[in-house]
């Protein structure tokens, strides 16, 4: 990793002239993370992965910015060490995710920064540096940002303003999240861009994927 970011985000371009970064997260529970994942890993290597996904996430979001522009959301327990040690070792902000629904939460995050922004959950092990700074550098051409999943959600929306329409009127959890979010788009008149395709570790076949990925694999695998 960097240790001079203005050195790391090239000439002529620093930390101040890219969107922040916020990441959701619930925390490494056993029995209430990652549940898909319990038939194959059992409740104990289902929350040993979300901790690993959650430092992954962390590691990469680190080497695209500085830490004082990163805020990691949490939920189920926003005392847990996890949280509490990120904060510690990498002095990243930590914020609790509000009540409401996923976009009632996404919405919050990314208004909260006051500026423009991209937003991250911790499925994604696809998510690199490179994926993150090419969203960042096109959000500063287009109205907001976003990489689609597979299963027909996203794993990144970025925003350079923030209107809680976005959010609106999406069957979350569902094969449609992204087409309905086209439509929320075209609504709002927004332009946006979709630099890649990803995919989320989500169920026990995803872990045969990863598998395929072995340096991603040893690094995240519990």
């Amino acid at each position: 990793m960097c240790d001079d970011s203005a050195r790391c985000q090239g000439p002529g371009t620093t930390d101040g002239d890219l969107p922040v970064i916020s990441i959701l997260a619930k925390a490494p529970l056993a029995g209430l993370a990652k549940t898909r994942m319990i038939p194959a890993l059992g409740p104990e290597g289902a929350a040993r992965l979300q901790h690993r996904l959650i430092e992954h996430t962390l590691k990469v979001a680190l080497e695209a910015t500085s830490a004082s522009r990163i805020t990691l959301w949490t939920a189920l327990d926003h005392q847990h060490p996890c949280f509490l040690q990120a904060q510690d070792r990498y002095g990243i902000r930590l914020a609790r995710q509000p009540d409401g629904d996923l976009g009632a939460r996404m919405y919050a995050a990314l208004a909260a920064t006051g500026a423009p922004s991209l937003l991250i959950g911790t499925d994604c092990p696809l998510m690199d540096k490179k994926l993150l700074k090419t969203c960042q550098k096109r959000l500063k051409q287009v109205d907001s940002v976003f990489l689609p999943a597979e299963d027909g959600g996203y794993a990144l929306v970025g925003v350079r303003r923030h209107d809680p329409r976005l959010f609106e009127g999406v069957d979350w959890g569902t094969s449609g999240v992204m087409s309905q979010t086209r439509a929320r788009l075209a609504e709002l008149s927004w332009t946006f861009e979709c630099p890649s395709t990803v995919w989320d570790l989500d169920t026990p076949q995803d872990l045969a994927r990863l598998a395929d990925m072995e340096a991603l694999s040893l690094e995240i695998m519990p």
